[in-house]
């Protein structure tokens, strides 16, 4: 059984990848972590292991990089299909069955909560067969409150724990409050779309402005 917290998103490119890398720089000091992103496609154009190795100053025993790997930026199930091969939940847990009990770690899912893997299996499955509590990673545009909601309703729907919402943009103070109480929800960070991300930009926000009140410690913090 994994310890720490699932990052998912309301859509694809919401910012997921830099959520993951702020959460080592606001929590490496904590315990040990390790970055995970069980499924990428479109792997000759992204890779997000790269991208949170880059933006997190992770070390290479902070990543993992076992996992599906298929070219072309399409859903886990049509890129899949269009590779010959097939995804399926039961082999990726089993893959990190063994880990490091003291290793804390993040993973980042692909796309969003009901991304289909094959025919029956979404992203929610991985998410429920990990057990892990979710980080919800919305953007602050137009649309973003009905996005965060139909995410939250999904994820309570299947009993998968969520530990709270990033929001990524500009501050829209009327569109945290209308998450926070309708989503029933804390809203754990605020980050803003940097001009330049990098990791000297990310990591003193990280630091100071996400999580500011420890909530995610209790996912993220090994005690022997």
């Amino acid at each position: 059984m994994l310890h720490g917290l699932f990052v998912t998103g309301t859509d694809t490119g919401v910012g997921k990848t830099a959520v993951a890398a702020a959460l080592l720089h606001r929590y490496r000091a904590s315990a040990p972590l390790r970055y995970w992103k069980p499924i990428q496609t479109g792997i000759e154009r992204d890779d997000d292991t790269r991208e949170v190795a880059r933006l997190g100053q992770a070390s290479p025993e902070e990543l993992c990089v076992e996992g599906v790997r298929l070219p072309r930026p399409l859903s886990p199930y049509v890129a899949a299909r269009l590779s010959g091969c097939r995804i399926d939940v039961a082999p990726l847990i089993e893959s990190v069955a063994r880990a490091d009990p003291r290793v804390r770690w993040i993973v980042e899912g692909a796309g969003g909560v009901l991304v289909p893997l094959n025919e029956r299996e979404t992203m929610a499955d991985l998410m429920s067969g990990l057990a892990m509590p979710v980080i919800v990673t919305a953007r602050t545009a137009l649309g973003t409150i009905n996005h965060t909601l139909l995410t939250l309703e999904a994820l309570r729907r299947r009993s998968i724990p969520i530990a709270g919402v990033v929001l990524v943009g500009s501050r829209e103070p009327h569109t945290r409050e209308a998450i926070e109480e309708l989503g029933a929800v804390p809203i754990v960070g605020e980050m803003p779309r940097f001009d330049d991300l990098t990791c000297e930009a990310l990591a003193p926000w990280a630091r100071t402005n996400l999580d500011p009140d420890g909530r995610l410690s209790e996912c993220l913090r090994w005690t022997p």
